[in-house]
């Protein structure tokens, strides 16, 4: 197991140091995630920032989701200075700022059940294959008046810019507090269901938009309660409405590529190895194989992009989330779909899974879905063929015969296709897979044996 490297701590700290002085900083939230995506922190002063690049700091493992056991509950977080930003929706005067940790044992070993440390270990694994893995997600969520019931603030639809869409004012302070944190935001708008939205983000690399994904929401959640309201990453509140889906848009970029536009990364041009100007679609073999691969795999990693009981209520038909294993160049009812290639922006070519949702944890989502695209590009899976007309109009018996399998319908499903799966284990590790899988099953036992609703409403007065 590796070890967290001071030579680029070292490097970095006068210069976090300074701009804490500079800023007027007081406090520093240390950030990192548990295995299902919750956002954990501990704050310390500045007095201890010193300290905390160059050591890390102590806290208990055994309380962190998918952590350690009690018998090994030391750990150290230990923060990342390319993350250290001011958060904008606190005072000016005595600063806040937060970092992202990479957690370790107390002798610096990198502790493998952290999902930051899985999404490293899966982009060194790309890095070895020559490849850099840039993803750029689309987050829908919904803006209720209270956490109490989903009660819609407006009655707006997509792309409504009227006095129906109640939250404009809402977006625009999100995106204006992300910018001051340096995340760049492509688009916004309101979706196509009441009281729900999507902002866009700028391509970056996987790891800063894991990060990005984990600030993003916080960030709304925290400008939602200042405006009164609460918003929620749910993915299917409202019943008879479209969910909320976190597409992914990605690509691989390579220095050894040939043809294409460049990209500036750490200091040398990369290719867009997705692109093919000889291509209808524009893609080249290797974006083939890579969504081959994702296509193959998808049933078994669908548990950690849909972790939720409440996932499975948004992958269900005559919605615009995808239920079958297909892809498409312009079909929005794919789960893959191949976004219009803008001519001389090679750079954008990329594919879009339109799955996952945006209450998953973004590190380990990010992971097995680059590991599922490279263990297609590895083999060299074939791409089957586009499903170009309306999947859910096509007969049980015409899908058969084209071989289009179905996501799993729940979340007990689910579990059974990721339990065995070894690339999913191989993605995750096996602290994280086992841990995560325990987790689900517990999940999916509780809800099996709660009453709902509709069975009081249907069966109580009839049986």
């Amino acid at each position: 197991m590796a070890k967290a490297s001071r030579s680029v701590l070292r490097k970095d700290k006068q210069y976090v140091l300074r701009l804490a002085k500079e800023h007027d900083v007081r406090f520093i939230r240390l950030w990192f995630t548990d295995i299902l995506g919750v956002l954990k922190s501990f704050a310390i002063t500045i007095d201890e920032l010193e300290k905390a690049l160059e050591e890390g700091m102590g806290f208990d493992g055994s309380s962190i989701e998918g952590f350690a056991r009690i018998d090994e509950s030391d750990m150290l977080a230990v923060p990342d200075p390319n993350t250290f930003c001011l958060l904008p929706w606190r005072p000016k005067e005595n600063a806040v700022a937060r970092m992202f940790c990479d957690v370790t044992y107390p002798g610096g070993k990198l502790f493998e059940g952290d999902p930051r440390y899985v999404l490293k270990r899966n982009l060194a694994h790309a890095s070895k294959l020559g490849y850099t893995f840039y993803i750029g997600p689309e987050l829908e969520f919904f803006v209720f008046k209270s956490a109490d019931a989903p009660v819609p603030i407006d009655a707006g639809g997509y792309f409504d810019l009227t006095p129906l869409d109640a939250a404009s004012d809402l977006r625009r302070d999100i995106i204006l507090s992300m910018e001051e944190m340096g995340i760049g935001i492509e688009y916004s708008h309101h979706e196509a269901a009441p009281s729900q939205h999507e902002i866009d983000f700028r391509y970056t690399d996987a790891l800063t938009m894991a990060d990005n994904v984990m600030t993003y929401r916080l960030v709304v959640k925290e400008i939602a309660f200042k405006h009164g309201v609460y918003a929620s990453f749910m993915p299917k509140p409202l019943a008879g409405s479209n969910g909320s889906g976190m597409h992914v848009n990605m690509s691989l970029f390579s220095a050894t590529t040939r043809g294409g536009s460049a990209k500036q990364v750490g200091g040398q041009k990369d290719r867009n190895a997705f692109f093919a100007a000889d291509d209808p679609l524009h893609l080249s073999k290797t974006a083939k194989q890579f969504m081959a691969g994702l296509l193959k795999y998808i049933p078994e990693i669908t548990l950690v992009l849909n972790q939720w009981v409440n996932s499975y209520k948004r992958l269900v038909p005559g919605y615009e989330a995808p239920v079958y294993v297909t892809w498409a160049q312009r079909n929005r009812s794919d789960l893959v779909r191949i976004p219009m290639y803008k001519p001389d922006k090679e750079a954008s070519a990329r594919i879009e899974l339109r799955s996952p949702d945006p209450a998953c944890n973004p590190y380990l989502a990010f992971s097995v879905i680059l590991a599922a695209g490279l263990e297609g590009i590895e083999k060299r899976y074939p791409l089957p063929p586009p499903t170009e007309e309306n999947v859910f109009a096509l007969s049980d018996a015409e899908r058969l015969r084209r071989g289009i399998i179905q996501l799993p319908g729940n979340l007990g499903k689910a579990i059974e296709l990721a339990e065995g799966s070894q690339l999913l284990k191989r993605a995750l590790g096996e602290h994280v897979y086992h841990s995560f899988l325990k987790n689900k099953k517990i999940e999916y036992d509780r809800f099996c044996a709660a009453l709902t609703d509709y069975e009081l409403k249907t069966y109580l007065p009839l049986l």
